[in-house]
């Protein structure tokens, strides 16, 4: 069986990708591993300097310490980090959560509307994405907040209102930048109706294909 290491840094994603791997992949043997301070220390201005790189690198050796064939990051401001221990651990899939679903969103067409509800992952992810991808951001201001309180009615409500924005705006599509907004989709999909991408389901599919 092949066991795969889940690393978060919001509670929030633990359950979408879950959900998905139940759904997709419900054969692969998962462990979750949460330090939700690392997003905190971010938004505090801490910086992906190298005390965050280490971290990361410590977190992905007890990963792979256990036996993991496949690493999947969820938080999309730690690009860099990631990248890091991709190429310490060049001989098994390490994968960042928005990966796969740039790969998706640059084989299509049309300009993309990028939401968010964590400031960082606006300034850290654009750069992901080849020059060829029109990107539009749109920063849900308050979602997280809503996510955090339990009002997931209010969370979705948010980030479809800057679907039917940034439509307006003239973009065809959208992707869902962090794996605890894919919860979302369905609402972005009634506002706007136009296709939405997330993070969760294109990254379970990738990382299925990679490990075969």
């Amino acid at each position: 069986m092949t066991r795969i290491a889940l690393i978060h840094a919001l509670s929030h994603s633990v359950a979408p990708v879950n959900h998905a791997f139940e759904r997709d992949w419900p054969e692969a043997v998962r462990m979750n591993l949460l330090d939700d301070s690392l997003s905190a220390d971010l938004a505090r201005g801490g910086g992906l300097d190298a005390a965050m790189h280490d971290r990361f690198q410590r977190l992905a050796q007890y990963a792979v310490d256990t036996g993991a064939r496949g690493i999947l990051f969820t938080c999309s401001a730690f690009g860099p980090c990631i990248e890091a221990v991709a190429r310490r651990h060049a001989g098994i899939p390490v994968l960042k959560p928005n990966e796969a679903m740039v790969a998706e969103a640059a084989a299509g067409s049309g300009r993309l509307g990028l939401i968010a509800t964590f400031g960082p992952t606006l300034e850290s992810m654009p750069p992901e994405f080849p020059p060829g991808v029109e990107l539009v951001p749109a920063l849900a201001a308050g979602a997280l907040a809503a996510l955090d309180g339990g009002d997931l009615q209010q969370h979705d409500a948010l980030i479809a209102a800057q679907a039917r924005a940034l439509r307006d705006r003239g973009c065809t599509r959208f992707a869902l930048a962090q794996f605890s907004m894919a919860r979302a989709r369905p609402a972005c999909e009634a506002a706007a109706g136009l296709p939405v991408l997330t993070t969760v389901d294109s990254a379970v599919r990738a990382l299925r294909e990679r490990t075969r």
